[in-house]
């Protein structure tokens, strides 16, 4: 449990340009002031992020939105009611005041109001708008813990704040409402759900051009564990290929295959099926395989649905092609 006292000092940290961890019901932020270009640069420094990937704003409720963005349209106050709190960044022309280094020099910027208690509050109390992206190094796997985040960066950040796991696990879904309402990357709100307040979106694909990335997570490699990971349809005992080797596996459900004995580390997403429960679980999960002294990683797809797309997503990215 965080005392307020705790919430206090890291609002005053970020206020003094200091660099705090906290989570969010997706994954934990490495947040800053996003008007403080000084903290900014320390946070893409102690990422490793390249400066042409855009941070997340993250502000305690819609009102603080207009301070951010050029125009809040219809379209994406359509959204902010039916999903903020919530798991969805939204892309949108900026205000003059937001600094290009928060939004790679791009002339939009992605907002999100989160569903955590914890981190409106530090919102709140520090009086500004937070830009954070995962608590991780740049392309690993994003934290679900505050352990996690200690295990990425030790003494080299601020302060963590430590509010237990993330219940939703997976970041959040970004669409862009620049032009035509696209979907940039899946994540915690189901595509579906947005579909019935917008109509059909638009896809943009996996990019490897660092020029142009209006989101962050678009990169065709991201999310990925040290350990080499292949994604496959069906898993199968022919897939440890040479016995000397260790093979993990990752399972969106449990089996009960004697073959499967061979395997040195098996993780499984869901005891039932359960695709919340699965995207809570994911990167906990990753972590524990690449902790695991393995070879190689199999990872099992889910069902291409709902908040599975968010999962096969980040499976699709950590694997190697």
């Amino acid at each position: 449990m965080i005392a307020p006292w705790q919430i206090t000092r890291a609002a005053d940290r970020l206020r003094g340009g200091g660099v705090v961890a906290f989570p969010t019901e997706t994954v934990y932020g490495l947040g800053a002031n996003a008007f403080d270009l000084d903290a900014i640069a320390k946070v893409f420094q102690l990422k490793g992020r390249p400066r042409f990937d855009p941070l997340i704003v993250h502000v305690e409720d819609v009102d603080r939105v207009p301070q951010l963005v050029g125009y809040f349209s219809e379209q994406a106050q359509r959204l902010a009611r039916a999903f903020w709190p919530g798991s969805l960044s939204m892309v949108l022309p900026k205000h003059r005041r937001v600094p290009d280094l928060v939004t790679a020099g791009l002339p939009t910027v992605a907002v999100r109001v989160p569903d955590h208690n914890l981190a409106r509050q530090l919102i709140e109390q520090a009086a500004t708008a937070i830009a954070a992206p995962s608590a991780n190094r740049f392309g690993g796997v994003s934290p679900t813990t505050a352990d996690h985040v200690r295990a990425e960066f030790g003494e080299r950040i601020d302060l963590v704040l430590d509010g237990g796991p993330c219940h939703r696990g997976v970041e959040s879904t970004v669409i862009s409402l620049v032009d035509q309402p696209t979907l940039l990357r899946p994540g915690g709100i189901a595509v579906e759900a947005i579909e019935q307040v917008l109509g059909p979106l638009a896809i943009a694909a996996p990019s490897n051009d660092s020029r142009s990335l209006p989101s962050p997570g678009m990169l065709r490699r991201h999310y990925a564990p040290r350990t080499p990971m292949r994604l496959v349809d069906v898993v199968d005992p022919g897939l440890r290929q040479r016995p000397e080797l260790r093979v993990g596996l990752l399972l969106f459900v449990p089996r009960r295959d004697q073959d499967l004995d061979g395997f040195a580390a098996v993780e499984v997403l869901s005891s039932r099926a359960d695709l919340a429960e699965a995207a809570a679980n994911l990167f906990a999960a990753l972590r524990r395989l690449d902790a695991a002294s393995l070879d190689s990683i199999i990872a099992e797809r889910v069902p291409d649905q709902g908040l599975g797309r968010a999962i096969n997503d980040r499976l699709m990215r950590g694997s190697v092609v």
